[in-house]
């Protein structure tokens, strides 16, 4: 590129390039993205973004173009990557000085700085860290900060590298430039002060910019510099115990009249972010620093001295530098002492001075009495959005105040506990008792106190009550799963009929619902029972519909499906008369939340336990059911990336509960191919439905699917896991149970592997189990589909028909005990016994191995009627019959009852294995004659053939 002629032509496609005008715009994108690979391009690139007379978004947007293309050509092994000529003058170019005048521009600059560092600093480019110590020396302003930003971008990048020449390259790089990066700390800090006292609020922001962006380097070179900080005494004495004070001081420097109020708060946090970065890194380091951290923190957030200084940001990360030392690992010590670091020792040796009792007992009641209570302005929203009020968290300190009680609570319950049931009478421990519940289990009678007061305090309707009932809801969600008997049940069912009205109580609601109908107690007296729910299930599954439809927080719709969703999976069947009005609202809801993934991923797990409810029944839902299938499982539409798993799930179980086949059930499968393509976590899934279309209708499913399917499977069986192999397999074995002559003849490509994987004795024992399950089947139920199957291997092994036969019978008894499937033994000695009668001279000299197969699945099936003495085979099925269900069990569905049809035409169910060895026994008997079948029966093993008589007496 002839640079000043190409200047021109780039510069005129970056100006077109910003323009809103389409036609204007995409052929100048294109032309932009053609030039990407031609030397010299980014050079003019750079000369454009350095050129501060140019427009504004045409330098942007040259800026942007060159940082894109570090990523996909600066690389040498990059296809079309930039001379080594080129990037020598870039890099350059790029420090050559650090006046840019727009901060967006001198940010995006820093970060392609940083981009070409992390690649080429510090061999390629040694320059640069001595250019940007010595830039952010200087007097000039501008040039200072646009230095100080892009050392900070520089030194982020550097220490985010992770392997070890890298960190080892890094700490280098820390060690020798430490002390200036800490005196320009200093530097920054001091004029800051300076200009504070001076009131000279312009120049003290400027100052505390610098110091921001110093201390952002700081930070990354105390944290990542330093594989054994304790051992530098710059980093223990000087540097992070001063950022403790500093952090103290600047808290005193924030007044609500400050100009630099904001910049103020960010300088401070990044102070307690260093503590905290420290602390996680290096926790043996930071030892020393325990005693004054944890005064520091409790002194601002749980005593007067913080009253009037601190800010909710500041206040979170006390709580949460409190909480990591709390519950520090390397901070205790092990079970036996005797096994214990002497740090761990001196650790918690720190810890347990500190935290003496009246200290737990100040932050206990602190953080009860104090931070678990709403503020006025937490009200005003409540007042005036009560839904979207129920479905926040009101400030960043709720959930860490939780998690800090709970932490603190865990660690020291013996002094807190006595503590919090001190409080239990006032309003404000609900949070901590209902927080607590696992620790108070044996301290609190929960059913007393519900009994007693809570039961009344849900009565109350006055509005000023509202907050007292939010509460106990909660309070009695957090019980249910730890202690609260059965038989109190329909009292609160009762108490929540009456609530399900009032909005302030919504969300508390259903989160209460949702605990009631999951809850998992650890005593049985506990569990949820059906039968009490009953009398209950008309209105309240008629109020949350209601509740459905009124709702407009898409959160609160998500809770309502969702309990609608438990609801159905605990009651089932009998959910049946009441969700006519649900089924029509859904096709309307799923409609609205097309912009929604996620509410609509919430109507997949309502649909999903609606299908099993309404089970055969759920076909009148196929005219909204199906099509929302189609697209949750589509690959090649966008909402698939947050609704296939659900969308496979609701495919599944409306296969499981289809009565019969319809020709829209059976073309959702053409989104299959794609889905199998994909080898996700989800494959599992898939084959699953593929079974359940075999189930559903086996001849339909395979002439409209086989091929696609055969060919999908061999590309999986390529590349794929042991048990992904089975996975695949398992339904070839299933194709074959249910429709032997079709399957074997649809699947045909796919059986020399399997033939091929049991002749070359397949290590992996489950992959050999359904090795030998699939050539049972074909052995079994299409002798002659077998017969030619071992002609074609014979020709592919040049071996004799007879000889590979032999072969086969032999790796078979051999691996016999592969097989832990009662059904798959007893198939292999069916299958083999189908050889006899046979006067072929390789079979009989097999014999005695086939006979020591039919001895141990006898084993396996046959049972002794303990009144007559004799036996009979255990896994004969004569009829199907629908069974007796308790009020607790779920019942079959569909395709359970096709598996039960299928059981009584299946060998493995409706032949006595005993009465086939007998009959095979005689046939061959008959071929040979008593005396030939006498020889033949010397050749088994005396032991055996008295436990085979003794399965065949009687017969």
């Amino acid at each position: 590129m002839d640079m000043d002629s190409a200047s021109t032509v780039v510069l005129q496609a970056l100006t077109q390039a910003t323009s809103q005008d389409t036609a204007v715009l995409k052929p100048a994108e294109e032309q932009l993205r053609q030039w990407e690979t031609q030397p010299g391009f980014y050079s003019v690139l750079l000369n454009i973004f350095n050129n501060h007379m140019l427009d504004v978004n045409v330098r942007w947007l040259a800026v942007l173009y060159f940082k894109n293309g570090i990523d996909r050509y600066w690389r040498r092994v990059a296809p079309h990557a930039l001379s080594e000529e080129e990037k020598v003058s870039l890099r350059a170019g790029l420090i050559t000085n650090f006046n840019e005048p727009v901060n967006q521009i001198a940010t995006q600059i820093a970060v392609l700085i940083a981009k070409v560092a992390r690649l080429d600093c510090p061999r390629q480019w040694p320059e640069l860290i001595p250019i940007l110590l010595e830039s952010v020396k200087g007097q000039d302003g501008l040039q200072q900060h646009r230095a100080l930003l892009t050392f900070y971008h520089v030194t982020k990048t550097l220490a985010s590298k992770r392997l070890a020449q890298d960190r080892r390259l890094f700490q280098d790089l820390a060690s020798g430039i430490y002390s200036f990066a800490c005196s320009l700390w200093s530097h920054h800090t001091d004029c800051f002060l300076q200009q504070i006292y001076a009131r000279d609020e312009a120049a003290a922001l400027s100052s505390l910019e610098r110091t921001l962006l110093s201390l952002k380097v700081l930070r990354k070179l105390t944290v990542h510099g330093f594989q054994e900080p304790q051992q530098n005494m710059e980093v223990m004495v000087r540097t992070v115990p001063t950022f403790e004070k500093a952090a103290i001081f600047f808290c005193r420097q924030v007044g609500p009249e400050s100009t630099c109020r904001e910049k103020l708060e960010k300088t401070i946090i990044l102070y307690t972010k260093v503590l905290l970065d420290f602390l996680e890194y290096h926790p043996c380091a930071f030892i020393p620093l325990i005693q004054r951290s944890l005064e520091f923190a409790v002194s601002y957030v749980f005593t007067p001295a913080g009253e009037g200084v601190t800010f909710e940001r500041f206040i979170v990360q006390c709580m949460n530098l409190i909480k990591m030392i709390v519950k520090n690992d390397a901070y205790k010590p092990a079970k036996n002492i005797d096994d214990s670091k002497p740090e761990s020792l001196e650790a918690h040796k720190i810890k347990t001075a500190f935290f003496t009792h009246p200290t737990l007992t100040e932050i206990g009641r602190r953080l009860v009495s104090h931070y678990f209570l709403l503020t006025e302005e937490e009200l005003a929203m409540w007042e005036e959005d009560p839904e979207s009020f129920g479905n926040s968290t009101s400030s960043d300190t709720w959930p860490c105040t939780e998690v800090l009680f709970l932490d603190i609570f865990h660690n020291y319950s013996q002094t807190l506990t006595p503590v919090l049931l001190d409080m239990v009478q006032n309003l404000q421990v609900y949070n901590a008792v209902g927080l607590a519940a696992y620790e108070l289990f044996d301290n609190v009678d929960f059913d007393q106190w519900f009994k007693n007061q809570l039961l009344g305090e849900l009565q109350v309707s006055h509005h000023r009550y509202k907050l007292i009932r939010r509460r106990v809801i909660w309070l009695i969600g957090q019980w249910i799963s730890v202690k609260f008997k059965s038989d109190l049940r329909p009292l609160l069912y009762e108490v929540i009929l009456s609530l399900m009205q009032d909005p302030d109580l919504v969300v508390r609601l259903l989160q209460t619902l949702d605990f009631f109908l999951y809850s998992r107690p650890p005593v049985d007296d506990f569990e949820f029972r059906t039968e009490q729910f009953l009398p209950y299930l008309e209105s309240i599954f008629g109020l949350l519909f209601q509740l459905l439809q009124q709702v407009t927080e898409c959160d609160t719709k998500m809770q309502v499906l969702h309990v609608i969703s438990c609801v159905i999976e605990r009651v089932n069947i009998q959910i049946r008369p009441y969700v006519g009005c649900l089924v029509q609202y859904l096709p309307l809801l799923w409609k609205q939340s097309e912009e929604h993934n996620m509410l609509r991923c919430a109507i997949l797990t309502t649909l999903i336990h609606l299908v099993q409810g309404l089970g055969a029944e759920s076909k009148n839902l196929y005219p909204f059911l199906l099509p929302v299938i189609q697209l949750s499982t589509d690959v090649s539409q966008p909402p698939h990336v947050y609704l296939l798993e659900d969308g496979l799930e609701l495919w599944l179980v409306t296969l499981e509960n289809s009565p019969a086949v319809t020709p829209e059930l059976l073309r959702i499968f053409q989104n299959m191919s794609a889905l199998l393509e994909l080898s996700s976590e989800n494959l599992r899934t898939c084959f699953q439905i593929i079974n359940a279309y075999v189930y559903l209708s086996a001849t339909e499913f395979l002439q409209n699917y086989a091929e696609s399917l055969c060919r999908s499977f061999c590309d999986l069986l390529k590349d794929i896991t042991n048990e992904g192999q089975v996975q695949v397999l398992k339904v070839v074995e299933i194709v074959l149970k249910v429709s032997p002559i079709l399957g074997a003849h649809m699947f045909q490509p796919l059986l020399p592997a399997v033939f091929r994987g049991i002749m070359d004795g397949e290590r992996y024992p489950v992959v050999m189990s359904t090795y030998l399950g699939i050539m049972g089947r074909v052995l079994l139920q299409n002798s002659s589909f077998f017969s030619s199957l071992l002609t074609q291997m014979a020709l592919e092994c040049g071996q004799e028909m007879d000889q590979l036969l032999g072969s086969v019978i032999e790796m078979w008894v051999d691996r016999m005990d592969n097989i832990t499937q009662p059904e798959r033994r007893k198939l292999s000695a069916l299958a083999l016994l189908s050889l006899l009668p046979s006067d072929n001279s390789v079979i009989q000299d097999k014999f005695c191995g086939i006979i020591n197969i039919c001895v141990e699945a006898l084993h396996d099936v046959m049972t002794e009627d303990p009144e007559t003495g004799t036996f009979k085979d255990c896994m004969l099925m004569s009829h199907f019959e629908e069974p007796k269900l308790s009020d607790d069990e779920e019942p079959p569905t569909e395709q359970d009852k096709r598996k039960k049809l299928l059981a009584l035409e299946d060998p493995v169910h409706s032949v006595s294995l005993q009465q086939f060895v007998y009959e095979k026994l005689k046939a061959q008997q008959a071929l040979m004659g008593d005396q030939g079948f006498g020889v033949l029966m010397e050749t088994v093993d005396t032991e055996l053939v008295r436990q085979l008589q003794e399965f065949l007496q009687g017969l």
